[in-house]
């Protein structure tokens, strides 16, 4: 019976947000709002440090990438609910949800590496200041990135195929607004115990050693600091990584909030509301934080945005010949 099931089983429901209509109309305003900001923002942020070659750095390197892929995470999930609303309709197929989850797990992951990998070029940047260009050299700014992208590729495509071996009742509804991996778990119809496994082993190697790693690199900074005795240089320092602290806590602290709801509470509708600050929010916010926090960033934006202002010397010679 479980393997005819598994065989028919062709898609789930989404039970998203909301059954309201009224809500559903604001929720699809709201949602689309969001996304558009995120891509804009992202998108701006890319464009910027692209179009300056004084940002050539390998920290602006990595935020690129960090810009491109939380575009990608939030295109994971987002869509597909605001086309969902649209066509007052809840399914996803089999394998759209599948796929779903794939990308959600190999964006997510990706956002963890790459603010790990950034925290690292700070401690190199402040702590071995004399080494940082032969360290940090673009042939090792690429292979961190090109492993990071190997191992979380491989990581969830196990799970994936792991998934795949499980069997779902016809008719599974899914609470939530899109396919997360841990939630198709609890929905399975058959033994999940290696799934979990596996599971609990990627979340503590891939989540608690980036976060190790980035707890390390900043206490080495600040033991660095202390011994620094210019106060000029210990704000410069400090300026440098105020907007990677601050994109550190928003990402760690909205998915710490997210493990502990589904933890303390099992509504489904709070555990919803609450993923939509690590899903949704978070990329929203990080463009803010780096063009307000980030003087390099904000010159660059503004050169690209209104180029006519930022270059006015070129403009009044142009005009003069």
């Amino acid at each position: 019976m479980e393997a005819e099931n598994h065989t028919e089983v062709s898609e789930f429901l989404l039970l998203g947000l909301s059954d309201n209509p009224k809500l559903q109309s604001l929720l699809y305003g709201v949602f689309l709002s969001m996304y558009l900001f995120t891509v804009l923002g992202n998108l701006l942020i890319i464009l910027a440090i692209s179009s300056d070659s004084h940002l050539h750095t390998p920290m602006y390197f990595f935020l690129v990438n960090l810009s491109l892929v939380d575009i990608c995470f939030t295109s994971t999930t987002i869509p597909k609910m605001l086309v969902n609303i649209q066509a007052q309709s809840k399914h996803i197929s089999y394998i759209g949800c599948h796929i779903q989850v794939y990308f959600f797990m190999v964006f997510g992951g990706m956002d963890s590496f790459l603010l790990t990998v950034m925290a690292y070029d700070r401690y190199v940047a402040i702590c071995q200041p004399l080494y940082y260009t032969v360290i940090m050299n673009p042939h090792f700014c690429g292979v961190l990135v090109l492993m990071s992208w190997l191992i979380i590729s491989w990581d969830s495509l196990i799970h994936i195929l792991l998934m795949r071996r499980l069997t779902f009742c016809i008719g599974t509804e899914i609470p939530h607004f899109f396919c997360e991996l841990a939630q198709m778990l609890k929905l399975a119809c058959s033994d999940t115990l290696i799934n979990n496994i596996v599971l609990y082993v990627a979340t503590a190697l891939l989540v608690v050693f980036p976060l190790t790693g980035i707890l390390f690199s900043y206490s080495q900074i600040v033991s660095s600091l202390m011994r620094k005795s210019s106060a000029r240089g210990k704000y410069k320092a400090f300026s440098t990584c105020g907007s990677h602290l601050s994109v550190v806590s928003l990402f760690y602290g909205t998915g710490l909030g997210v493990y502990l709801s589904s933890a303390v509470t099992h509504s489904s509708l709070q555990n919803s509301v609450v993923s939509v600050m690590y899903t949704v929010v978070s990329p929203m916010l990080n463009p803010f934080i780096y063009s307000l926090r980030n003087k390099d960033v904000k010159g660059a934006l503004r050169r690209l945005l209104n180029p006519v202002v930022s270059y006015p010397g070129q403009i009044t010679s142009l005009r003069t010949k």
